[in-house]
């Protein structure tokens, strides 16, 4: 019961904040052109109800583009969380790899996204390819280090129950190593999930010729007259950003119901 309330709760802060943030946008594109009289204001804070007004006008548009962005997201996200998975398990076997692997997976890090995007798209040529591959990037160093982390995680006397036991070293590493490592996985996940959306987006932004980062890059040509349509394209980019993120927590939550979040504090009696 307790753990319900608890629930209903947090749900009501979130909601509570939400309405506030609101608010507080409302209130802030009022005073920005009503009171301080900014010129072209729209361009600087639109008024919140006027941008959901243009979502609304613009709906399957704005679906039909945000699908292709998000479509090939998750492939790059996919194909980038195995390999950062096949890494933290290749890298915790072996030191030396370790050793040998990391200073080139910091250094691949170094690179930032938006001059990368522009090197891989004029190599490529190919706007899918190179949205998932972007997408990839940007999730397999946080991947394999917050597994790695996870699978260097255990105590030597874990170790030496599993072996009071007469588990194989295979067992050992699946039942023991692996399973510690899942809430270091799930972490880089969810660290990677907004970010291989925003590398899909920057990858549009080079001319790809389809994706939401097309409608912001056209928003954005046609100045003052497509701003509230260019507000539409950051609100949707968010909002896919939030579901991707929220779908990696829900399959966080069922697959990992041990960790101490997850479990029911306690239920009163009757």
């Amino acid at each position: 019961m307790s753990g319900w309330l608890r629930k209903g709760s947090q749900g009501g802060v979130i909601i509570i904040w939400a309405i506030g943030v609101l608010l507080v946008w409302e209130a802030a594109a009022w005073y920005i052109a009503d009171v301080a009289h900014v010129l072209a204001p729209a361009s600087k804070l639109p008024y919140l109800h006027l941008v959901l007004q243009t979502m609304l006008d613009h709906w399957s548009t704005l679906v039909e583009q945000g699908s292709i962005t998000f479509g090939n997201s998750i492939v790059g996200f996919l194909i980038g969380a195995a390999v950062g998975i096949i890494l933290a398990i290749v890298m915790s076997l072996s030191r030396a790899v370790e050793l040998t692997l990391s200073p080139y997976m910091i250094a691949s890090q170094m690179v930032p996204i938006i001059g990368l995007a522009p090197i891989l798209y004029g190599i490529i040529h190919d706007p899918s390819l190179s949205r998932v591959l972007m997408a990839g990037y940007v999730t397999f160093f946080p991947v394999a280090i917050n597994m790695l982390r996870g699978l260097q995680s255990i105590k030597p006397e874990q170790e030496e129950l599993m072996r009071l036991y007469a588990a194989s070293v295979w067992t050992t590493y699946t039942k023991l190593r692996l399973k510690a490592s899942l809430p270091g996985l799930f972490a880089g996940l969810k660290l990677s999930a907004p970010l291989a959306i925003t590398a899909s987006i920057i990858v549009e932004l080079m001319g790809a010729p389809d994706g939401i980062g097309i409608l912001m890059l056209s928003s954005l040509y046609y100045g003052s007259s497509q701003v509230y349509m260019f507000w539409s394209t950051i609100l949707i980019s968010v909002v896919i950003g939030l579901i991707w993120f929220l779908l990696v927590t829900i399959a966080e939550r069922l697959i990992t119901p041990w960790q101490p979040e997850f479990r029911p504090q306690g239920r009163s009696e009757g």
